[in-house]
This record gives C-alpha cells, structure tokens and sequence, in this order.
C-alpha cells in the first residue's frame, strides 16, 4: 500500500491510507455483492444449498489464509467473522426477499 509513487501525485491520490469513506464504500460493494448472490441463490429451491454453501465458504477461508500462516487463534477467529458476515447478508438478502415479495410494484 506504501509507494514512493504517490509522493508525485497530487490530492488525496497521494495519501497510502485510504479514508473511511473509500473503506466503508468498499464495504458497501461487498455487501451488496453478497445480498444480490445470495438472493439469486436464495430463489433456488435446493434445501442443502446453504449448508454447501457454508462449507464452502469454510474450505475458501482456509486456502486463502494457508498461505498468511496464521496462528490458530487468528484463523479462528477469521473463520467466525466470514461466518457472521455470511449469516448478515443471509439475513438481508431473505429481509429483502421477504419486502420484495410484499411490495411486487418495486422496481429493480
């Protein structure tokens, strides 16, 4: 994230920390990514499919984080925040669902 590059530049382009609003608008993104998939997944009739997805979720986490050689602790406690941010956008994306199917005027 350092570069002796962004010295050169002008503005805000030159600071390596990005702002909490470049961080929270990426976080934004993710979310919304994550409820739209899961909306689309949540369509489907399948009744394993978050339980595979959960899994899958799980195997994903621990081949990204091998390579970081995290201590136990540390990639547990990653493992139980991927898990959480699973179950919130879980949440959403059936609350949007749920209003979605109430309101069928809604446009998307």
């Amino acid at each position: 994230m350092l570069s002796t590059e962004r010295d050169l530049k002008r503005g805000g382009e030159r600071f390596p920390i990005p702002s909490q609003g470049e961080v929270e608008g990426r976080l934004l993104m993710f979310e919304v990514v994550a409820v739209t998939c899961l909306q689309e997944l949540l369509a489907k009739t399948d009744p394993h499919l978050l339980f595979r997805l959960r899994r899958k979720l799980i195997r994903n986490l621990k081949e990204k984080c091998a390579p970081l050689k995290l201590c136990a602790d540390d990639e547990r406690a990653a493992k139980e925040f991927a898990l959480q941010l699973f179950s919130a956008a879980l949440e959403a994306a059936e609350a949007e669902v749920r209003t979605g199917s109430q309101n069928p005027q809604k446009t998307r």
